[in-house]
């Protein structure tokens, strides 16, 4: 490793990966470090992504496409079932990857457009002077190194440590985090053109539950609860007990488990010579914890600001936070509308999310416009919905561009 960089990346996910590569395409020396000694590895996500969205980043590969799926089902706790075409159900409707291979190819991109890479490379402390950051400490197989670099980009997770060097409040309260356990089971029948989605109280509490495909016969089944809930059953728990009632015969061949940030936006996601990135910025979507796309789209930004940063000679935050102004008004509206949408669910009992299904179990969603659907919603559950006025409004008024129109939910 060299000295001196124009950018370090601190964090080898998709948020870390696309804001490396797209920063070197726009000619900055860049390097890019990851903790782990693979990119990718261990997964800890249900893997699921839009089609759309990934499609700006990168172009679909096979190697690395477990599963192309059609729509989705919800299951309300009465087993009331709602069927959504892909269009309608969000961005956690797709493609279901390997995430695996996915981050690699990410990571293969990076490198190829110019940036260093290096793994097993732990950012241990960031460089500050007189307040500025201007690079990172690092441990790499054993031996420190002082790296300095104009900027610096935190994509290191919901863990995220670059950021608190920093000063900035990363903290996170345990109702502001889902609790999140998977299994990916084989010899299992499943429909493999639909990824299901399971509510209620008694499966997970103020969370869901999930089955997405990998192939035939074989898929990510998995629970997120809200922290705050998490008492007596932990989300393993709520697993167990839905394998035994659903899957009894199926085969568990590997677990992943951790925790995802729903808190919506930290206060601020740059300082003087850095800026945070994906879930370390707690860019992840409160209702669903997917993170893959936001983070994408938000290391983009990052990279483009950085460019022009760099370009000026200015690393302030005066200048950084052009960051801020651009991914708020995007992809933290979104966030914004969506934890308005978590705190009324969480406060939903069962009786409210089956009345809520069984209202929309005759609709259509195959030819529906969203706005039609949002009336038809508002109309057979006004009550309920009565905290959701306000985004019901601004869609119909098009003062919001729903998420579902680039399949964003991740």
């Amino acid at each position: 490793m060299k000295e001196m960089y124009d950018l370090i990346v601190v964090g080898g996910g998709p948020g870390g990966a696309i804001a490396a590569k797209n920063a070197a395409e726009l000619g900055l020396d860049v390097l890019l470090i990851e903790k782990r000694q693979e990119v990718g590895d261990p997964v800890r996500c249900a893997e699921g992504v839009s089609k759309i969205c990934l499609s700006d980043h990168i172009e679909p590969d096979p190697r690395w496409i477990c599963a192309d799926l059609t729509g989705s089902r919800i299951y309300s706790p009465d087993g009331t079932m709602v069927e959504m075409s892909e269009e309608m159900s969000g961005g956690e409707v797709g493609y279901v990857l390997e995430r695996k291979v996915f981050d690699r190819a990410l990571v293969d991109q990076c490198a190829r457009a110019g940036a260093e890479v290096r793994v097993k490379t732990r950012a241990t402390g960031l460089i500050m002077e007189k307040g500025v950051v201007c690079g990172i400490y690092a441990m790499h197989l054993g031996e420190e190194y002082e790296i300095h670099s104009k900027i610096v980009i935190g994509a290191d997770g919901m863990e995220s440590k670059v950021g608190r060097w920093a000063g900035i409040d990363t903290s996170l309260k345990p109702a502001d985090m889902e609790t999140c356990v998977q299994y990916l089971v084989t010899d299992i029948d499943i429909d493999p053109q639909f990824c299901d989605f399971y509510l209620g109280n008694e499966i997970a509490p103020a969370g869901y539950l999930w089955v997405f495909p990998k192939g035939e016969n074989m898929a990510n089944i998995g629970v997120g609860i809200l922290g705050s809930k998490s008492g007596d059953h932990r989300a393993i728990d709520y697993l167990d007990k839905f394998m035994r009632d659903v899957y009894p015969e199926g085969r568990i061949i590997e677990m992943v488990y951790g925790g995802v940030p729903v808190s919506g936006p930290i206060e601020k996601t740059v300082s003087d010579g850095l800026i945070l990135v994906g879930d370390a910025a707690r860019q992840s979507d409160p209702i669903t914890g997917g993170g893959i796309i936001n983070a994408m789209e938000a290391g983009k930004i990052a990279a483009e600001v950085a460019a022009d940063a760099i370009k000026k000679g200015d690393y302030t935050t005066d200048t950084l936070n052009e960051y801020e102004t651009l991914w708020r008004s995007t992809i933290g509206k979104e966030i914004e509308y969506s934890l308005v949408v978590k705190e009324t669910f969480i406060k939903s009992t069962d009786k409210d999310l089956n009345h809520l299904a069984q209202s929309l179990s005759n609709v259509n969603f195959y030819s529906l416009s969203l706005k039609d659907l949002l009336y038809a919603l508002f109309k057979a559950n006004k009550k309920l919905l009565w905290d959701l006025r306000g985004l019901f409004r601004d869609v119909v008024n098009n003062n919001f561009e729903f998420k579902y129109k680039k399949n964003q939910f991740d």
